[in-house]
């Protein structure tokens, strides 16, 4: 790899991380629901999705399983998930969005579009899509 693109990968790292920290920073500040993102990206999952074990919601949120657990015991103690037994295997349970749940996350989705919108507003449709594409050919690999 040549010079110039080491550096332009590691300005980009850079870059990445600011914005990250900025998203994080806006989420937090403008805060009306009480959860992380990732809380909210979870019961989203759950919502759209329906039942989980937590090892498959561990990889799509790419945390451990022991992530999972943190996340969730705040969850289901607030009433928005509750654990079920799993069908095929009764040692195993399910993790599954409550009403309240989904009531929670129809609220927060007014919070959600506009840090989207900060967030990615001044972007055309083309760019987005150009975005979306180039994130996930980093998170895939390919």
């Amino acid at each position: 790899m040549n010079e110039k693109r080491i550096d332009n990968i590691s300005s980009l790292y850079e870059i990445f991380f600011s914005l990250e920290r900025k998203w994080t920073n806006e989420w937090n500040h403008h805060n009306e629901v009480g959860l992380s993102k990732t809380h909210l990206f979870l019961l989203k999952i759950l919502g759209v999705e329906g039942s989980k074990r937590p090892s498959i919601l561990a990889e799509q949120l790419n945390i451990t399983t022991g992530g999972v657990t943190v996340l969730t015991s705040k969850l289901i103690k607030d009433g928005y998930v509750v654990k079920t037994q799993n069908d095929r295997d009764r040692r195993a349970y399910n993790l599954e969005i409550t009403e309240a749940g989904r009531e929670l996350l129809e609220s927060a989705r007014k919070q959600i579009n506009e840090q989207i919108d900060k967030m990615f507003g001044m972007l055309s449709d083309g760019e987005v899509q150009n975005l979306k594409d180039i994130f996930y050919k980093c998170l895939v690999g390919k």
